[in-house]
């Protein structure tokens, strides 16, 4: 059975893609079987920044129609060493989304054939969020130092919670540090962010300009 893990973030802009597209290559790479779900059916970047935006041929409304098997709407990164696919949720041509009780039937569909499940949720705490986080039973919530982003992000943390996700399951990354800054007391710290969210820290990543030349190429 896979670890079900929605990766969110309530604010936008945060990082939470590039988050959720280089854990699914270094899972896999480590000889973990992984599936990144694009779960912003509206504005999805995942495909871009995994290089795969134009192999998608299926799509998740083809599966739920009945129109192919599961195993047709998955893509397979080519990159990488490792066994890493990607599921995007994107509208169909009548702006159909996909629904809660489909995503809990998708997720129900996949669940044995992988070590993991990383879901990248769009930003906001809209349907979007709803449809992310249903069949999650863990949560990656990133963040980055700024005031805005923390509010935002105690906000999702009540919502995981209330949904049923345990407080040991929810951890943080705080992504786009800047060393420099906090040093300088221009930026808040990792304990400063600690006190306020009192949710367990992963990650800490700083930021990096190579991040953006990466993206672009879809490396």
């Amino acid at each position: 059975m896979a670890r079900i893990v929605v990766v969110t973030s309530g604010k936008g802009g945060v990082g939470k893609t590039t988050v959720t597209a280089n854990l699914g290559v270094c899972l896999s790479e480590l000889g973990s079987k992984v599936l990144l779900i694009d779960a912003d059916t509206g504005l999805r970047n995942l495909d871009l920044m995994l290089g795969l935006e134009n192999r998608i041929v299926f799509n998740c409304f083809d599966f739920l129609d009945g129109k192919c098997t599961i195993e047709k709407t998955l893509v397979r990164d080519k990159q990488t060493d490792g066994d890493l696919l990607l599921l995007s949720l994107t509208k169909n041509k009548e702006e159909r989304s996909v629904n809660e009780d489909e995503m809990k039937g998708i997720i129900s569909e996949l669940n044995k054939k992988f070590d993991y499940i990383l879901i990248d949720s769009p930003a906001g705490i809209d349907e979007g969020f709803r449809i992310a986080t249903t069949a999650a039973e863990e949560a990656l919530v990133v963040i980055t130092p700024e005031l805005a982003s923390i509010r935002d992000a105690d906000k999702v943390i009540g919502l995981l919670l209330a949904k049923g996700i345990r407080q040991e399951k929810v951890n943080l990354i705080i992504n786009r540090v800047r060393p420099e800054m906090v040093q300088k007391n221009d930026m808040m710290s990792v304990d400063d962010i600690v006190d306020i969210l009192s949710t367990k820290i992963i990650g800490v990543i700083p930021e990096d300009k190579n991040i953006i030349i990466s993206t672009n190429r879809g490396q």
